[in-house]
């Protein structure tokens, strides 16, 4: 055993598609290579978005590709009581504040339109909340404070403003579910997960899941953000735009593999994740930051 822990978190508001058997894909070949410990949590923290049965289906959609994970399969809908901990250690500390808010309050001042769609929050109650409190956010260092640079194995290195890139940002929402940010922090640490393998969609809450990370005291894991499977309009193939539930088996690992810049044949599932497992450690030297070396 390397001391290695990786996981794949799908949410599970569909099942699985190409995309995400891409970010399933590499994450277990990740945690293989380094002879490590694969772990799969379902990210149902978003009420709104997680459909009856999806998780089962991802689930079975895995096994069916020879993807089993090391351990328990963790449910974020299960695991409200560890947020509220973490959230109160924060409101202890000063580090979370009560807003109220709402998208149409922040449209109304002017908030600036971040690149990713959302609005740049302009603290507007960070000194008290200026009506019934709605949401509780993460209060950002200041300055230079709010800055993050961080190394992805694949991208190389990069750098947030993250006062500049989003503001303080939500902990918890309105309608009292939890936010992604402080769920993932929280179960990442609590999972004791050394190396975060995913989409390269989801980089751009790594900044944020640091500065929470830091505010919290737990470790910052390893990260690596693989490839997007994108459709005939350049656009990512993602469950909101409704792109296709793959269909398990050798044929969609191929396909995966392929998007990992892996040279893999049909055969059994069996044959497909060997290929790749013995082609993985190669592809992963020739990103821009040295792989550890693997357990022999």
């Amino acid at each position: 055993m390397s001391g290695y822990v990786g996981r794949f978190a799908p949410s599970p508001s569909a099942g699985l598609h190409a995309g995400s058997l891409v970010a399933a894909l590499g994450s277990w070949l990740d945690a293989r290579v380094h002879r490590g410990v694969w772990l799969v949590r379902i990210e149902d923290v978003d009420s709104r978005r997680s459909a009856r049965g999806a998780d089962r289906l991802i689930l079975q959609q895995l096994a069916a590709c020879g993807l089993h994970p090391d351990g328990t399969v963790w449910w974020q809908s299960r695991r409200g009581e560890a947020y509220a901990q973490a959230l109160q250690r924060l409101r202890e500390q000063g580090l979370a504040y009560a807003c109220s808010c709402s998208r149409r309050d922040l449209e109304r001042a002017g908030a600036t339109l971040a690149p990713g769609g959302e609005r740049v929050y302009p603290g507007t109650c960070r000194e008290g909340a200026r009506g019934a409190p709605r949401a509780w956010r993460l209060r950002l260092p200041d300055g230079a404070g709010a800055e993050v640079r961080w190394r992805c194995a694949r991208l190389g290195e990069q750098c947030e403003r993250v006062d500049r890139s989003v503001g303080d940002f939500v902990l918890q929402r309105a309608d009292g579910d939890w936010a992604y940010q402080l769920a993932v922090v929280v179960d990442d640490a609590a999972q004791q997960v050394s190396d975060v393998v995913r989409g390269e969609d989801l980089a751009s809450s790594t900044a944020r899941q640091m500065l929470l990370q830091r505010a919290l005291g737990v470790p910052t894991p390893n990260y690596l953000h693989l490839p997007l499977v994108r459709g005939a309009d350049g656009r990512k193939l993602s469950k909101s735009e409704g792109a296709a539930v793959v269909q398990p088996g050798p044929r969609a690992l191929c396909d995966a593999a392929r998007v990992l810049g892996l040279q893999v044949d049909a055969g059994s599932v069996e044959q497909v994740l060997r290929q790749a497992l013995a082609q993985w450690p190669a592809r992963r030297r020739q990103w821009p930051s040295a792989p550890r070396e693997t357990a022999r």
